[in-house]
């Protein structure tokens, strides 16, 4: 009698660890996407039966995606821009909003790469024709990039040559296949394919790169996505951010 009320109790207990089991969707910039598929493996380890689904993208269409009604739990960008026009059509849960990491900007060109480029100034050179980066209108790293490059008087002789990406990977990956003679993407993303692309130069930037994180009010999901947004802030989270070369927020 005694093992079948042990029994009985383990299949309580399944049942209970199942009914309470999420499936946590989160959309997140697609310069996340290494240090993020880690941080959702790490996370369902210390919580049995959590799933983490991904959704990796440049910034504003994710906002549009869930303004569209995208069943999103969790949104994680590049800048604060894209997070700000989040806020603004009320898509963020009430306080959840923070800071999670930093990154930089750097200018990167092909590994066997010839032309003389040192620095962003040298992109004015006529021998450099095509000069690849986010689509300032949508892509964070776009937008960056067009502030560095205004700050810096160039953006005139430069944005004749821009070969806009959709994302800063698909930026990364022209440069990568040598399809550009230079592009502008973060720093974890150059150290990503470090045997492809060469970083030329950090490129300051008048606005820190930063990553904000918030939990989506409409969410299915809202109190496992609130442990997601909190697990990417906790000591665990930030160590497998700084081991993709992301800093502190």
């Amino acid at each position: 009698m005694r093992g079948l009320k042990l029994g009985v109790a383990a299949v309580l207990a399944a049942m209970g660890a199942t009914a309470s089991a999420a499936e946590i969707t989160v959309s997140a910039a697609a310069s996340l996407t290494n240090a993020f598929k880690e941080i959702g493996a790490a996370y369902e380890k210390e919580h049995a039966g959590d799933k983490v689904q991904f959704n990796f993208a440049a910034s504003d269409p994710l906002v549009q995606q869930i303004a569209k009604g995208a069943p999103v739990d969790v949104f994680a960008s590049a800048d604060q821009d894209a997070m700000d026009k989040a806020d603004g059509l009320k898509l963020l849960a009430a306080g959840s909003r923070k800071n999670f990491a930093s990154n930089s900007l750097v200018l990167i060109t092909p590994l066997a790469a010839t032309l003389p480029i040192k620095g962003i100034a040298d992109l004015q050179q006529a021998a450099v024709t095509r000069v690849t980066m986010g689509n300032p209108a949508s892509v964070p790293v776009g937008r960056y990039t067009k502030h560095a490059l205004e700050q810096a008087r160039l953006w005139a002789a430069v944005e004749p040559k821009a070969i806009y990406g959709t994302s800063v990977r698909q930026s990364l990956d022209y440069v990568a296949r040598g399809e550009v003679d230079a592009g502008f993407v973060y720093a974890t993303d150059a150290a990503v394919m470090k045997d492809k692309v060469k970083v030329i130069a950090t490129v300051p930037t008048e606005t820190p790169v930063s990553y904000p994180i918030a939990v989506i009010a409409a969410g299915p999901q809202a109190a496992a996505g609130r442990q997601f947004a909190d697990y990417v802030l906790s000591s665990s989270g930030q160590a497998i951010l700084a081991k993709y070369g992301f800093g502190r927020p």
